[in-house]
């Protein structure tokens, strides 16, 4: 650690000739700047850095190298995790940097590091283009795409990771890196997986794909009919085309129109299907979930931007999750899936999903650090509560849904749906052999271990 006045020398210096603005504890505005999404995350970085073009990401790593701080990244700042933040370190906040530029003819988008899934989707909504996004618009582009990127079209379009084309870093030197797969090629394989671990994101490009239509069905059953909901839809996607996705959910009622009242702030059942593509498609398509009874029904086209809205999860709540990915949905795992419904926590934004694979993502390319795309269906149990008196309730039931899932489980794991559960888990979420070479790629690129608030990867 840097003397007290070398320390404060370089404050002052780095206050004088970043653009963006400095944040350190007492300053006014500090504590608003390390607000995350996660609410139980309480953490006091030393200097928070709100860049706003790459020469003050460059001017932020090498002021906290000089001082031999400790570095976290911050985009959406969506890590449950709260791997956005650390304490005594310096972050990196990208928020500012958020421009979205489309180039409609080569059907490809350059991102800036701190653009949220908001910014990305409603700049291609204009051109009909996307590509694979998170189920939420306030998920920041970097972190998603980095740890390979799970959402709605990946059934039709891949992986987010597998869209990626270029990416610009700095690295722990402070040195402006672009990697592609003409220019820093490991670099770029280690990127499509492997995480933060390897600098600071300042820009993705990313492939899109023409997308003018696009279509939803969200229909609300009562939860005895759980089972049936779950098989149906399993059966479903098993005869379903690429651009089918979704997923069958267990919520509590939400306070919508659409939602009878005496049903809002109980325990529902909710099958979600999404289509790349027009109404009548889909239609015919939903059509053994229509038949089933049930209490509600959204159908219709929605421009994807929409769809990408409607699980926006409300700031200020507690958050713990977990993944598992699974070999199947046979019907005794779906028994044990729909009984752990029965302790969710209710009511709450707690989510309780299994989504299915396929289509794209298993025909994608293998050689990434991205082991779980050879999983039929995923179970991603999403605890969101209010009262922190919630908090041991809310982690073991999530635990639970784990724990019920494992027999089924391929072992592997998406990285970006889980916390700090040990590197075991991180060595799942990259298959152990990639875990090695990006071991190597890490210590060419980070050797120090910089970069390690995050799914970590310490050099070799």
């Amino acid at each position: 650690m840097a003397s007290l006045s070398k320390a404060g020398a370089a404050l002052a210096a780095l206050r004088e000739d970043l653009s963006g603005d400095v944040f350190a504890p007492g300053d006014p505005g500090y504590d608003e700047a390390r607000v995350v999404f996660n609410a139980m995350i309480d953490r006091r970085p030393a200097v928070i850095a709100q860049c706003v073009d790459e020469a003050d990401v460059v001017r932020s790593v090498r002021f906290a190298r000089d001082l031999d701080l400790p570095i976290a990244v911050r985009g959406g700042g969506h890590s449950v995790a709260g791997m956005a933040l650390n304490d005594g370190g310096v972050v990196v906040d990208l928020r500012h940097m958020r421009a979205v530029t489309v180039d409609p003819g080569a059907e490809a988008v350059r991102v800036a590091g701190g653009a949220t899934m908001s910014d990305l989707d409603r700049a291609c909504q204009e051109h009909a283009l996307a590509t694979t996004g998170g189920r939420v618009s306030t998920t920041g582009v970097g972190g998603f795409v980095l740890g390979g990127g799970s959402g709605w079209l990946e059934r039709w379009s891949g992986l987010a990771a597998d869209n990626l084309l270029a990416a610009e870093l700095v690295t722990a030197d402070g040195r402006r890196v672009r990697a592609s797969a003409d220019e820093n090629a490991e670099l770029f394989w280690a990127l499509h997986g492997g995480g933060g671990n390897f600098g600071v994101a300042t820009s993705l490009t990313l492939k899109l794909h023409e997308l003018p239509e696009f279509a939803l069905a969200f229909l609300l059953y009562l939860p005895e009919y759980g089972g049936e909901v779950v098989r149906t839809f399993r059966d479903l996607m098993a005869v379903a085309p690429n651009e089918a996705g979704g997923g069958v959910l267990y919520v509590t009622g939400p306070p919508e129109e659409f939602c009878p009242p005496h049903l809002q702030g109980r325990l529902l059942c909710a099958a979600l299907l999404t289509y790349a593509g027009g109404e009548a498609d889909l239609r015919k398509l939903a059509e053994p979930m229509l038949a089933l009874p049930h209490e509600a029904e959204m159908v219709g086209a929605m421009p994807y931007v929409e769809a990408q809205c409607m699980l926006d999860d409300p700031p200020g709540m507690r958050n713990y999750w977990s993944a598992e990915y699974l070999t199947g949905l046979p019907d005794p795992y779906v028994d044990v899936f729909c009984a752990r419904a029965e302790d969710m926590p209710v009511p709450s934004g707690t989510i309780h999903v299994v989504f299915p694979l396929g289509g794209a993502v298993a025909d994608g390319p293998h050689e990434y650090p991205v082991p779980y795309r050879d999983a039929s269906w995923g179970t991603h149990p999403f605890g969101m509560w209010e009262d922190a008196a919630d908090d041991e309730r809310c982690i073991q039931w999530v635990r639970n849904v784990r724990a019920d899932a494992r027999p089924w489980s391929t072992g592997a794991v998406y990285l970006n749906f889980i916390g700090a559960e040990g590197p075991e888990r991180v060595i799942a979420g990259v298959g152990a052999e990639n875990h090695r070479r990006l071991e190597r790629v890490k210590r060419e690129y980070d050797p120090d271990n910089v970069f390690r608030f995050n799914h970590n990867i310490r050099p070799r």
